[in-house]
């Protein structure tokens, strides 16, 4: 017999937790004064969670303290931003687009559009900390790091 000790795929996990908001065990909303989060899940080896996006809101630009991860967009649309050769290059993801990201992603993900968004973020290992950055004069200069538990 044959056992699979594979790690899931964290963008299938956001997918399926995408498709049905209304088993999530927080009812989604949205905060005109700052993004909206919960934590859906956890489990042994990684987390999951829903955010909601008003038009304007975004991130700063951020890493997930050494975890990987993938986010699925499940309404709206968001505009992530990488740093490529010392600048950020957008790429923006519609409903049902997603992302995977190894443990030293940095991006930035914003709401460009003029409708709210929702999307799914699976971390493995979960959360601890996050690093903020700055770009200055194309490299990264680290702004803030932020603890679970007491930033968010």
């Amino acid at each position: 017999m044959f056992t699979s000790t594979a790690e899931p795929d964290l963008l299938a996990v956001a997918g399926r937790f995408a498709a049905d908001p209304t088993g999530w065990p927080v009812a989604l909303r949205f905060d005109a004064h700052q993004r909206w989060y919960a934590r859906l899940a956890v489990g042994a080896d990684h987390e999951v969670w829903a955010l909601s996006w008003l038009p304007g809101q975004g991130t700063e630009l951020h890493d997930h303290g050494g975890s990987a991860g993938a986010f699925l967009v499940v309404d709206g649309a968001l505009t992530e931003e990488t740093v490529s050769a010392g600048r950020l290059r957008p790429r923006r993801l519609a409903a049902g687009a997603g992302r995977r990201f190894g443990a030293r992603h940095v991006h930035v993900v914003t709401n460009r559009d003029d409708r709210p968004a929702v999307s799914v973020h699976v971390y493995r290992p979960a959360l601890t900390r996050m690093t903020h950055y700055r770009l200055v004069d194309g490299r990264l200069r680290v702004a803030e790091v932020a603890e679970a538990g007491a930033a968010w």
